[in-house]
């Protein structure tokens, strides 16, 4: 079943299976042409496709209305019908040659007037493919993730954009997404207000960027200046990589952990041979780790076998199943710490084989570990 918006009372609702939004490609986001642009297709391209789809699609449905209502009406009487007049009479009649083509409304007419031969029929849907159904439902949820960012603003003008080329009368419910569908995004630190403008604006200008800093293992904040180079967010988190006044070299900051950002003095420039790239592993993490990349083999249990299969762990990764239901894991990156991370979380189920630096880190992590929770170390 194609996913379609049901007029109901002078509404509209997306009707979805579920399935077809599990089987959704997000990528077809764009307004089928065919099918809701058909002053382009009868009469040539149009300047507003936008405007025009939306005045397009209103008048379809009061010429509904007005056939509906079985009298035989001709083209000019329903134009002036409509908005006083504001359309022509050759306007309605190509409007209802696209109902009867493409919509399969069955128009009759006798050469005076217009009517419908079923008494029953109206026009009951407007058909958008499962990623359009989608992609327009479920936005508006999406955008709390960058609420307080400045891509809210466009996001959201985005999304005013899409519904406005809806018709005039049709809103969009998303309510039959609440019982059925959760979204769990990703929690991330609160930013201080104003926060994004402020290191966005740096990054823009260069200008250097002044605030207080609370790092992982300090319980105060210290004072930092840097010369932004490049903004990054993972799995909602924020953070600005620059060189750091203090420090001499590049740094990454937490949105979440700064506070009191404003512009410093003069500017500065970025050089040339930077490159984000080396500084943190867009597939893996943000631990800043400028060095060489470095080669992790894993063994997984067959108790995850399944898991270690599926996900995609890195570009180039070496994935295979071993006749035992192992899996081993071979692929490369600079992010030792979030391997690290990411091992300890699966516990007894993953074993590192290389390289050896990791293994000893884990080593060290398991022996912390078990001065925590050893004999006479465990609270009842």
């Amino acid at each position: 079943m194609s996913p379609i918006l049901v007029k109901e009372a002078d509404r509209y609702e997306i009707n979805v299976t579920i399935e077809q939004l599990n089987s959704t490609q997000l990528n077809s986001t764009q307004l089928n042409s065919t099918q809701l642009n058909s002053d382009e297709a009868v009469s040539g391209p149009v300047e507003k496709p936008g405007r025009q789809t939306k005045l397009h699609f209103w008048r379809i449905l009061e010429i509904d209305r007005l056939l509906q209502d079985g009298r035989h009406l001709s083209a000019a009487e329903i134009a002036s019908r409509i908005e006083d007049g504001s359309y022509s009479p050759r306007t309605i009649q190509r409007d209802i040659e696209f109902m009867r083509d493409t919509l399969n409304a069955p128009v009759r007419s006798d050469g005076s007037g217009y009517w419908y031969g079923e008494p029953n029929f109206f026009i009951k849907s407007i058909p958008l493919t499962e990623g359009e159904a989608f992609a327009v439902a479920v936005l508006n949820p999406l955008l709390e993730q960058y609420r307080s960012t400045p891509l809210e603003g466009q996001l959201r003008s985005v999304f005013q954009k899409i519904t406005s080329c809806l018709p005039e009368k049709v809103t969009v419910d998303t309510s039959f997404l609440n019982p059925k569908i959760t979204f769990i995004p990703d929690k991330c630190e609160a930013a201080a207000p104003g926060m994004f403008q402020v290191v966005f604006d740096a990054l823009r200008a260069c200008r250097p960027l002044c605030f207080g800093y609370r790092p992982l293992s300090k319980s105060s904040y210290m004072e930092r200046t840097i010369d932004p180079y490049h903004v990054v967010c993972q799995r909602g988190n924020w953070y600005v990589l620059g060189r750091d006044h203090s420090k001499g070299d590049v740094r990454i900051f937490s949105f979440g952990r700064m506070r009191d950002p404003h512009l410093g003095e003069g500017g500065f420039r970025i050089p040339e041979d930077f490159d984000p790239a080396d500084w943190f592993d867009a597939e893996m993490g943000v631990w800043l780790n400028k060095g060489e990349p470095m080669t992790v083999e894993l063994l997984f249990d067959k108790e995850v076998g399944t898991f270690a299969l599926n996900r995609s762990w890195h570009t180039g990764q070496e994935v295979r199943q071993n006749e035992d239901g192992s899996v081993y894991v071979k692929f490369t990156t600079t992010q030792k710490q979030e391997v690290l991370r990411q091992v300890l979380g699966q516990g007894h189920t993953v074993k590192v084989l290389a390289p050896p630096e990791l293994v000893a880190e884990v080593k060290a992590e398991l022996e912390k570990m078990r001065g925590l929770y050893g004999e006479g170390n465990v609270e009842a």
